[in-house]
């Protein structure tokens, strides 16, 4: 049976290409190429949504919130045997008024829902995978909905990395390998796809071959 990977993530999961809104071929979007680097001992989930935060509630962006999506998400695509969250960046818009802890610790509320859940599946909870988005960049056409973002998303994967440590999940630091395109200073293009595609994939790589997958890829 092929290992599966679901990827909940947020717009730069989904594949929203700056300057157009459209969205990107799934062979640009970072799970496809994942998906592609992987081959086929390896089944890649998409589960990106634009405007996705961790827990906040958007009045104007209905359905976002990743706290009430993630249980029936989780349980229709089971079982899968690695969980990549791929969020924050939803939750440093103005309106939220949410420091980088309290986005860590809406993080820390997902992972909490996934290992509860887990607790009623035949088999090992899933491993965990947690990725700190890059920094905002210079805003354009979204300044004033991310008016202050940038400097907090500075400081948002240390918290991230901290909230790794605490709950036993692996980590990976999107900010130290990529940036936000220039065009609206949220999004990725797709080099920075095919960076973060190639990071996870080498992390995934890595927890295979320290051991077999039932232990590589479960809690301990």
């Amino acid at each position: 049976m092929a290992t599966r990977i679901l990827c909940f993530g947020d717009s730069n999961t989904w594949g929203f290409e700056s300057g157009t809104g459209l969205r990107y071929d799934p062979s640009i979007r970072w799970p496809g190429v994942l998906q592609s680097l992987l081959g086929p001992a390896y089944t890649v989930v998409e589960e990106g949504l634009n405007g996705r935060t961790t827990v906040w509630e958007d009045p104007l962006m209905p359905g976002r919130n990743g706290k009430e999506y993630l249980l029936p998400c989780i349980e229709s695509h089971r079982p899968f045997d690695l969980l990549v969250i791929a969020l924050g960046t939803n939750d440093l818009k103005i309106k939220f008024s949410a420091s980088p802890q309290d986005i860590a610790r809406g993080i820390a509320t997902l992972v909490k829902i996934v290992r509860a859940a887990a607790t009623e599946w035949p088999g090992n909870a899933p491993r965990v995978l947690l990725i700190a988005p890059p920094p905002v960049g210079k805003l354009t056409e979204f300044s004033e909905m991310f008016a202050g973002a940038a400097e907090k998303s500075s400081r948002l994967s240390a918290w991230v990395e901290r909230t790794a440590g605490e709950l036993d999940c692996e980590f990976l630091d999107a900010a130290s390998l990529i940036a936000a395109d220039d065009r609206d200073g949220i999004h990725l293009n797709a080099d920075a796809h095919k960076t973060l595609a190639e990071a996870v994939a080498q992390k995934i790589l890595s927890l295979s071959s320290k051991d077999d997958k039932a232990t590589a890829l479960h809690p301990r």
